[in-house]
């Protein structure tokens, strides 16, 4: 039952992580970013770019989404230019899973310690660098608890079950990733923790795709609370996230076989084959609706403007 715990804190560390990072990413270029978002998106193809290097450099595509229902709240975008940006911070998103299977364990503690000095300083670029650094840290402390603590949770008989259910039943472990993410808020964190039992043999990787296929719907769950009293727009925004993403689960779910022979060609590493697999999930979803951009936004617009 210690090992639970410790596994519960590491993923408080993971997300404290994320959120320093993201805090450090967003004061340094906030500002800025939401002039490019305001200023790029008057067709789709620009969305997805623009979206995609936002999500990129914040490390979220839930802050990307937030921030964007906000600008349509304000009125200063509206929800058909959003489209393209919401393919992209999916798109964006997969620069952050792809980060977090780096190995950098040597450099966890001098960057700590740097983060540290960096964040009790008064100038406020030093500080948010001091900031970024420290989540960093903290990131890959939590993915090398990650790792060491899957090992040992198989030998508690909840946990051992749970895992031989999701092994058993994909659309189990579609559920678990959405259920997951919707709890903890966010969709890396829940790729981290499948990295971690990957890496320790305790689950197969068509398991991991299946949770990570369903972390890509719990993501919604942060823009859609944020569309909640922000006007009809911004919830059409919301719609639309959580639709492509449905849409993206129900096309690729009966693939999981062929996705994960290509994830085995991909690389030998078993975190980073999962890695490269929700990249192409993630880009060939977008990829495939942008054409038809259009007639998505409308599509949301029959069935949700009521």
């Amino acid at each position: 039952m210690a090992q639970l715990i410790f596994f519960i804190l590491l993923i408080g560390l993971f997300i404290y992580g994320m959120t320093l990072l993201r805090s450090g990413l967003m004061n340094l270029s906030a500002n800025s970013l939401k002039k490019w978002l305001v200023k790029l998106t008057n067709a789709p193809w620009k969305g997805v770019i623009i979206g995609t290097l936002i999500t990129a450099v914040l490390q979220s595509s839930s802050a990307v989404m937030i921030i964007t229902i906000g600008l349509i709240s304000a009125r200063m975008l509206s929800f058909p230019q959003s489209i393209g940006i919401i393919l992209g911070t999916n798109i964006g998103t997969t620069f952050t899973t792809e980060l977090i299977t780096f190995n950098i364990e040597s450099y966890i503690i001098p960057l700590a310690v740097i983060g540290a000095i960096l964040a009790l300083t008064k100038k406020k670029n030093l500080r948010s660098t001091g900031f970024i650094l420290l989540g960093i840290s903290c990131v890959f402390a939590a993915m090398r608890g990650f790792e060491y603590f899957a090992g040992t949770l198989k030998n508690i008989e909840i946990v051992n079950r749970l895992l031989l259910t999701l092994d058993e039943n994909l659309l189990y472990g579609v559920a678990a990733g959405i259920l997951i993410t919707a709890i903890i808020q966010s969709s890396t964190a829940t790729t981290g923790i499948i990295m971690g039992f990957l890496t320790a043999g305790s689950m197969d990787l068509d398991t991991g795709i299946a949770i990570m296929l369903g972390s890509n719907i719990g993501t919604c769950v942060d823009a859609y609370l944020a569309s909640i009293g922000s006007g009809k727009e911004a919830k059409l925004s919301a719609y639309a996230h959580i639709w492509l993403n449905i849409i993206g689960v129900i096309v690729f779910y009966p693939f999981i076989g062929m996705l994960t022979s290509i994830g085995l060609q991909l690389a030998a590493e078993v975190d980073v084959q999962l890695a490269h697999i929700s990249v192409i999930f993630n880009v060939v979803t977008s990829l495939l609706v942008l054409p038809f951009a259009t007639p998505f936004g409308k599509f949301i617009m029959k069935i949700h403007d009521r």
